[in-house]
């Protein structure tokens, strides 16, 4: 059966940027503008405030995990913060390990911390999918998985960059694997929460190029259409055809990019009749034909 969140982040193209151990003593405080990067940490030992824009502060304790997949505006810090201004002292004892807070100061947290990058042209229609901030506690599994993408980035091995694509697909599922329940915040994982409405989605999913209408998916999920598609509005987020359309156009501009498929098979792929009627939707989906995009894709993916 088809895995609509393993093809989310499949397609999403996650790639290493950097991760480190961070040892922070005394009253701290560091603040990013990421522009929307993956952010990811692993507290080992201690306690730290996690303070995202829009949302109210996290208190991360030892065995905490926190995935933000689309970072912005947020800071970390001691639960008791500096003085606004207060410089911050920060040295890089040895390759990967930083040290925050004055050196006489007792460490009051160890933790790792990374950002990855998302391959994908259509990033941002997927993270959409996503939860907003993932915060798991006490799951020993993913603090495995950061320290293993921390290794596997200090160290040369040959095939690091495949073992480190494959590693960080891991971490994304098993994290946002994690947070799935009527708590989420409508998406795929509060979605795929739904049993009725996760037959559909894995059935979208799995024959993008089937004819499919509301009333087809709706008997997929036993219920009435009216049911079905309040319900699929309400806990996903969006209709079922602009859920569809969206998932269809996703798949599209991977074929035509990664794997080189002309625009007529692209179209009969996921589910439309002609390379015309694909066209239009198309070009008026991602704002270019199809095959300009092909064309213009190898440029834009360098």
């Amino acid at each position: 059966m088809s895995d609509p969140l393993a093809q989310v982040v499949g397609l999403l193209q996650p790639r290493a940027s950097f991760s480190k151990l961070v040892i922070a003593a005394g009253a701290w405080a560091v603040r990013r503008s990421d522009n929307g990067r993956p952010f990811y940490c692993a507290v080992l030992e201690g306690s730290c405030r996690l303070s995202v824009s829009g949302r109210e502060p996290v208190t991360l304790e030892g065995g905490d995990f926190v995935l933000v997949p689309a970072a912005y505006d947020f800071a970390t810090s001691s639960l008791e913060p500096p003085p606004y201004g207060m410089e911050l002292e920060m040295a890089e004892l040895s390759p990967g390990v930083f040290r925050l807070g004055r050196p006489g100061d007792s460490p009051n947290i160890r933790m790792l911390v990374g950002h990855c990058a998302f391959g994908s042209e259509d990033a941002r229609l997927l993270v959409s999918l996503l939860p907003q901030l993932v915060h798991v506690r006490g799951d020993r599994r993913l603090t495995t998985l950061v320290e293993l993408v921390n290794d596997e980035i200090r160290a040369v091995r040959p095939g690091r960059d495949v073992v480190l694509a494959r590693l960080l697909e891991v971490l994304l599922i098993e994290a946002l694997r994690s947070t799935t329940g009527p708590a989420a915040p409508p998406g795929l994982l509060r979605g795929l929460h739904d049993d009725r409405l996760a037959v559909a989605l894995r059935e979208m999913h799995k024959r993008p190029g089937q004819n499919w209408t509301v009333v087809d998916l709706a008997k997929t999920a036993t219920l009435s259409r009216s049911m079905f598609f309040d319900r699929f509005r309400r806990e996903v987020g969006v209709a079922p055809m602009e859920y569809l359309l969206g998932w269809r156009m996703a798949l599209a501009k991977d074929l035509l990019r990664r794997e080189k498929v002309g625009v007529a098979q692209a179209a009969e792929r996921v589910g439309y009749s002609s390379a015309s009627t694909f066209s239009v939707a198309f070009a008026r989906h991602v704002g270019t034909p199809p095959a300009h995009y092909a064309r213009a894709a190898p440029q834009a993916a360098g």
